[in-house]
């Protein structure tokens, strides 16, 4: 299957809504959410796209049942807003990339989600599977996305090193890009590898799109510690970088923030700088509650800045999350002050990878020249490789 046909690219805001809040892996008690009254209020201030999956469960039925409700289909229709979800994670240690599977996931979570098409799906955590697996799934998307279910295809995961890969391979088998690729917890204060590694070797892959997912690496980044729900401690941060992150978050809540206010501004800033020639990069937020999308919102107004901040009557702290443009340099400047204090705290557990350890390379390199075609000999050495375990 191959396409030259110039297509057209995902257009997200700069912060999206993350179904994973809606899940028992980190609430106990998900269904009690009032998710209408949640996606009603997002919507509102600009948050129009959201991004869940099967494995989230139950995210997708309680995302159906909500834009369905009055309170968010009296106010938007289904253009108004980007659907993202996912294949091939079934559960904690299954997983399914066969054709068949994608195809019926895709068909169960539409009717979950009371919709015709979904704007983006993604092959969910692709370290766990082998190569071949994963550009196979993609392919099936692919060929979804000709019948008008799909209209954007892309790829998620942690390993950033497998995400580059299957990016480059893809395009080598099947003449088209991925639409758009998804990373989690590695545009954070404590990681920077997406920025420093990711978004140049994906851009160069064709990506146009690019999902920092867990700007608080999945809620280590913040006073509370990590969520639990009734998977419990499922979180891979040993308990070294744990303890840096508690000093860490001590010392930040003396300079007047907090450590989640101040990661999630850094990565907000970050993920704005790097949208440039060619390539965007958003941001995704677990969010749980109205007082989540309020106090997340206010630290994305104050970080960034609407597209005509002068003289149109709109004040920053009122401007929809669409028109925030530009970072705010003022507000940037001072946090790099205590983003650089944060790192000392954390020390040697700065840069350490969830996979790989600690990480001394400010840059990491990765294959050159792959763009230019992945043998066989490669991918089958790649596909031999057995899937990584579950955290």
């Amino acid at each position: 299957m191959s396409t030259s046909q110039p297509r057209q690219t995902l257009q997200l805001p700069p912060i999206v809504l993350g179904g994973s809040g809606f899940s028992y892996q980190v609430h106990p008690d998900p269904k009690s959410v009032p998710v209408s009254k949640i996606i009603r209020h997002a919507f509102d201030v600009g948050i129009r796209a959201i991004d869940t999956s099967p494995y989230y469960d139950p995210s997708e039925h309680l995302l159906g049942e909500a834009l369905a409700s009055s309170d968010v289909a009296s106010q938007y229709s289904r253009s108004d807003y980007i659907l993202m979800t996912k294949v091939g994670r079934v559960s904690v240690d299954k997983f399914d990339y066969s054709p068949n599977w994608v195809r019926k996931s895709v068909h169960t979570s539409l009717e979950r989600l009371g919709t015709t098409y979904l704007d983006a799906v993604f092959c969910h955590d692709i370290e766990f599977v082998t190569i071949p697996e994963a550009i196979e799934a993609v392919g099936t998307l692919f060929e979804l996305s000709t019948k008008g279910l799909v209209r954007y295809v892309g790829v998620s995961g942690y390993d950033l090193d497998r995400l580059v890969y299957v990016a480059h391979a893809v395009r080598e088998k099947y003449g088209r890009s991925l639409d758009v690729v998804q990373n989690w917890a590695q545009l954070t204060m404590q990681n920077t590898r997406l920025e420093r590694y990711g978004i140049p070797a994906l851009k160069e892959a064709g990506v146009p799109v690019i999902c920092n997912s867990s700007p608080l690496a999945s809620g280590l980044l913040r006073a509370s510690g990590v969520p639990l729900g009734t998977l419990g401690d499922w979180h891979p941060a040993p308990n070294g970088l744990r303890a840096a992150v508690k000093r860490a978050s001590d010392w930040v809540g003396t300079q007047d923030t907090t450590l989640a206010g101040l990661a999630l501004r850094f990565s907000v800033a970050r993920a704005n700088r790097a949208s440039q020639n060619g390539v965007s990069v958003h941001t995704l937020l677990g969010i749980c509650s109205i007082n989540d999308i309020e106090e997340n919102v206010r630290a994305v107004r104050s970080i960034l800045l609407p597209e005509s901040a002068v003289g149109d009557g709109v004040k920053n702290g009122d401007a929809s999350v669409l028109r925030l443009k530009s970072v705010n340099e003022a507000v940037e400047q001072r946090d790099l002050v205590l983003f650089r204090t944060v790192r000392k705290i954390l020390g040697d557990w700065a840069e350490y990878d969830f996979n790989k350890g600690q990480v001394k390379q400010d840059v990491l390199p990765w294959w050159p020249g792959l763009s230019a075609g992945i043998s066989a000999d490669v991918l089958g050495d790649w596909s031999a490789l057995a899937p990584r375990s579950s955290w």
